[in-house]
This record gives C-alpha cells, structure tokens and sequence, in this order.
C-alpha cells in the first residue's frame, strides 16, 4: 500500500454532525441540531434545501432535540451543560428570539414530549421530585405554571397526547426489554396500564394516534422475537400487529390525511424503507434510495404533499436529511454533511460476516478491508466494540469517520455485533443480561481468532478500541487475554463494577440488578468481571480518553485504572475533557480526541 496517505484525519472528520429531525407542521421547513456553530445548536432549513438558519446560540450548552407546537408557532428545546445529561426544557418563537428555560433544576434530568393540541401545554417528564423516579409534568404556556401529573414511583416518559388533549400516552419503563404503555387522563391523573404483563419481559414503545382518538400504533415483541408495529382500539380495548418482519420494524409514521404509513426494517443493519397504504397495507413504489442507516423518518401533520422527511447515513457520508416526495416520485438532499472533499472511492464499504462463537452462535460483524493492499502483504486490525450493551453496529459513517481514516491508513476494522446487541431479536438481546465480562468476552476472542485466519491480516498487530460498554469491553479484554492484543484505546468505559454500579444516575439504580447486578447481592461476581480486577495481566500499550463531566460512566472509573498501571510502571496515556461529558458535545474536542486515539492505534499497529 502506498506509505504516504493522501488524504488527512481532518478531512475525514470534516463533517457536519446532524441528529433529532422535526417538520415543520406545514412540511415547508424543518428542524434539526447540528454543530455546524462548533457546538451542538438547533437549525431549520427550507425543505428545498439551502443554507439552515440558526435557532439557538448556544456555546457552553448543548442543544439536543427542538420540536414544534401544531401550530408551528412555538419551539421547545432540551438542552444540557457540558454533556452532564441534565437536560432542561427551554421555549422560543418560531419565528425568531431567544430560548427561554422553564425548567431550572441543574441536578434533574428533564426529558421533552410533545405539545397538546390546542399549543397551551408542553409534556415533559424528569426526576424532579424524586431522584430514583421519573415522573410527567404538564406546562402552561399562558400560567407558566408546571403540574405533576403522575404521582411517582417507577420511570414514566410521556410520549403524546390524544387529539382531543385529554389523555397523554406514555411508557412505563423496567428495563431495555420490559416496558408497559400507559393512558393518562391530563384532569385527573388516573393512570391505566394498556399492556400490563406481569411475570414476563416484553418490549412496548407508543407511536402515533388516529386522528379520531379510536386508537394509536406502538412498536412491541408480544410474543415474537422482532419488533412488529401492532394498532391498539381503545373502544375495543385489545390491539393487533399490522406490520411483522423476520427483522426489527421501527417507525409507524402516519402521513397528513393517514393513508399512508412509513416504516424501516432494520435487515442485519441496513435499513430498508417501506411506505405503504395504511387500510389495504399495499406497498408503494419508492424511488431507489442508499443503502445506509436510516435513523428518523417522519411526515409533517398538515401537509398535503405527502412528504417524507428522512435521516440516514451510509458508509461514505455522515448523517444527511432527505425529502422523499411520495406524491411526485422525488427524493431530495435538504442537507450537506460532507466537508472534507474526499472522493467517494476512498471510501471503504463494508462486508457483512459471521464468526462462529465458541457455543456455536453465530457473530455478525462488519468488516472495513482497506484499498490497495497488494499480494501476500498483511495489514494491522483494530476490533472495535459498540456502545449500549443494547445496540447496534450498522454501517454507517461511525464515530464521525474514525473507521474511514483508519482504513486511508492501512488499518483494517472488524466492528461485530456480539450478544447483547440489539436487532438480532430478544433473546440474542437478553444474552448480556447479569453477564457482562462473560461469554461476550468470549465472542471477542472469536473476533480476533477470525481475523488472524484472514491470509491478509496481520496477527501480530490487532488492536482494540471501544466507547462505554465498548470501553468496559476493551479493558476486559486487554487485560483478560493480554496476549491477543498489540494496543487497547477505551474511551470512557467502566473498569470497576461495584463502583460503576454505586455511581450511575439515581434514576439508573432501580433497573441496574436486573441488567447487571446488585452490589451487596452479585459482590464477588461483579469484581470477578471486573477489569480493575485484572489490571496486573495488561501487556500492551493502553490508551484512556474521558470526559469529567461525563453522568454515566464517572471520572473515577477512568481514574483508578490509570493510577494502579502507573503505579506499577505501565504504559498508559490518559486524555481528559474537563468540559465534556458521555461523549463529544464540541467540535474541538470531537476533533482532538477521535485524533488522539486514532493516532495512538496507528503508532502501535504500524510501528
């Protein structure tokens, strides 16, 4: 391969970061938060396409979701400080000024649902009154008054209300398998339990309702592996699937007059889009679309047009917004995401593979083969983990292009989908529960014996590198199987897991036993899994990235493993943002940090 790239670590990173897409309620524009300012902020742009005007000017907060009131009149915001996850809720015009906070609690995580019909009220929901609980606040725009609707006890997320703007539909959480919807009367606050099912675990997420009020969609796995989009009757009270796949269905968007329903299947990780009449279920011709990730779709509630507002991304360009109009047969780019002027066969598209386990599941993986590796030579390989546990690794442009500019260097990724991950149905979910550090170290062991049966790959010089649950699985495995690794980055990833356990969001605490263990209870278990455990065993050099702020996985966790490796005169390079969070909020530390650590595995696999 040629020794001298051609392309450099800024031009693959030269993108603009797009999430949390909303039409306006006319479809003419949309809302969306980029970084476009250097700084997560929320934008609106024409549907046509164009330069995006910016909303909010944040620079030290972070903008994370905006959505409309159904008059398009009002925006409501969530926004956090420095990645603490403390969101508030701010309100603004529409049509210009500043962002107004209505909540002011810096230590309560606050999470937006939806504006009533009429605009008067905003649903949100927030551990306010209680750290370890989420409960559903309603707003009055005109009192500036907030009321508690639910009376505590459990996590409660309020999701929509009813046309009429009697009752809210929200979602009772246990875990990240086990969910019940509820219908809340806004008066009185009575809460019935649509999908009550006690004794099992079963998924249940609300989607939109029959313009009527008769009854709404919601997402479930009652009874199936996948995730299928089912109808619930109010009248009736029982409800039915209406769209199955042997894979994952999200969405179940309704277009303006509901005729129309817009779903994605999530095949393996690709995303296929399906639009179909929402009484007959015939399926329409769309035009051909890329193969990539689509993260949102959505129809805006008064237009006529038929206008499908989507988000995707696919292995060549960052997360972009298109308009498919369904009713003249077009699909247009309403923004630009790529910055870095690269041409497309740089890019390297990705294979799926399956790696058999040692109890003979079977691993899917995305594997990245590097451009112009010429016959009989060997390259380096970096494995890399997925956040969550309960995620997914699809072929998108990852962590900014971090795998594209590894591979422009030579560097060869293998990114699987090892048990735990979502979209492979419940069980092969369920397989990480009260397990981690288990048999999931095990399908990485699989992982990197596969990539040293490649004739291409070079076994000496594979690597590791995660983020969160990824990071957790990274130290585990450097200091686990020490002798399978040339280097390890972990970023931000807990070490110790009786500490992360007692450090987690209060609200986190209550489902934590189930997912991973009970502290007094799983003791000796939980240090067993516990990389911190291990620290002695670590070979290779190891790199730590972490942000102070961050909520989920503290500085501590980060802290007590660098300080036993140095103690005992081991290589470890340790990065710290003291104004970030679970992750990368500003651009300039996305920059220096995902630079950081590619330069810390290519140093070591290239030599």
């Amino acid at each position: 391969m040629n020794s001298r790239p051609r392309y450099r670590f800024e031009q693959f990173f030269a993108t603009r970061r797009i999430l949390s897409l909303q039409p306006a309620p006319d479809g003419e524009s949309l809302l969306f938060v980029s970084d476009i300012s250097g700084q997560w902020n929320l934008w609106q742009v024409s549907s046509q396409g164009g330069w995006p005007r910016q909303l909010t000017l944040f620079t030290e907060n972070a903008a994370r979701a905006g959505i409309f009131s159904r008059d398009g009149s009002r925006i409501a915001i969530m926004a956090d400080h420095h990645g603490d996850e403390k969101f508030q809720i701010y309100l603004m015009d529409a049509v210009g000024g500043w962002p107004e906070k209505i909540t002011d609690r810096p230590d309560v995580q606050y999470s937006l649902a939806a504006f009533s019909p009429c605009g008067r009220y905003l649903a949100f929901s927030g551990n306010a009154a209680n750290p370890q609980d989420v409960d559903i606040y309603i707003y009055d725009l005109e009192t500036k008054e907030t009321r508690q609707v639910t009376p505590g006890g459990g996590l409660r997320y309020a999701f929509s209300f009813s046309p009429d703007g009697s009752k809210l539909l929200a979602a009772q959480f246990y875990g990240n398998t086990n969910q019940d919807i509820l219908l809340i009367d806004v008066a009185s606050g009575e809460i019935r339990n649509l999908t009550a099912h006690e004794g099992r675990e079963v998924k249940y997420q609300p989607g939109p309702w029959l313009k009527d009020g008769s009854g709404f969609y919601f997402v479930t796995n009652e009874g199936r592996e996948f995730n299928g989009i089912a109808f619930y009757d109010l009248e009736a009270d029982k409800w039915s699937y209406v769209v199955t796949a042997d894979w994952d269905v999200s969405g179940g968007v309704l277009n303006a007059d509901q005729s129309l329903m817009a779903y994605v299947v999530n095949e393996a990780g690709r995303s296929v889009l399906h639009v179909i009449e929402r009484e007959t279920g015939r399926r329409l011709a769309l035009p051909e679309l890329p193969i990539g990730v689509i993260s949102e779709v959505d129809f805006a509630g008064r237009d006529s047009r038929n206008r499908l507002f989507i988000q995707m991304a696919t292995y060549k360009e960052a997360s972009t917004i298109y308009v498919l109009d369904l009713s003249a047969g077009t699909l247009t780019r309403v923004t630009e995401s790529m910055l870095g002027n690269i041409p497309e066969e740089v890019f390297v598209a990705p294979e799926l593979v399956y790696i058999d386990a040692h109890d003979g599941l079977r691993i899917p993986a995305w594997l990245y083969r590097p451009h112009g590796i010429e016959p009989g030579a060997k390259v380096p390989a970096v494995v890399s983990i997925h956040g969550g546990p309960e995620a997914q690794e699809q072929p998108g442009y990852n962590y900014g292009g971090f795998y594209q500019y590894l591979l422009s260097q030579g560097v060869a990724v293998l990114a699987p989908n090892i048990r735990g991950s979502t979209g492979f149905g419940i069980e092969y979910q369920k397989r990480i529960h009260r397990a981690w550090g288990g048999d999931d170290l095990k399908d990485i062991e699989s992982c990197n014996r596969y990539l040293r049966s490649l004739d291409w790959i070079d076994g000496d010089r594979i690597g590791i590198w995660g983020g969160s649950y990824g990071g957790f699985a990274t130290l585990s495995a450097a200091t686990r199987l020490p002798d399978l690794w040339a280097c390890a980055c972990d970023f931000c990833g807990p070490a110790n897991l009786i500490t992360f356990l007692q450090s987690v969001p209060p609200h986190w605490k209550p489902i934590m036993k189930a997912w991973l263990g009970d502290v007094e209870e799983d003791r000796d278990f939980l240090i067993e899994r516990s990389p911190i455990t291990y620290v002695d065993q670590l070979k290779c050099p190891l790199m730590v990235v972490q942000g102070a702020k961050d909520p989920r996985v503290v500085k501590a966790e980060s802290d007590q493993m660098v300080e036993r490796l140095r103690s005992m005169g081991r290589e470890v390079e340790y990065l710290v943002f003291e104004d970030e969070g679970h992750g990368f909020t500003k651009r300039t530390n996305q920059l220096k940090g995902y630079g950081a650590m590619a330069d810390f595995l290519i140093r070591h696999l290239k030599k």
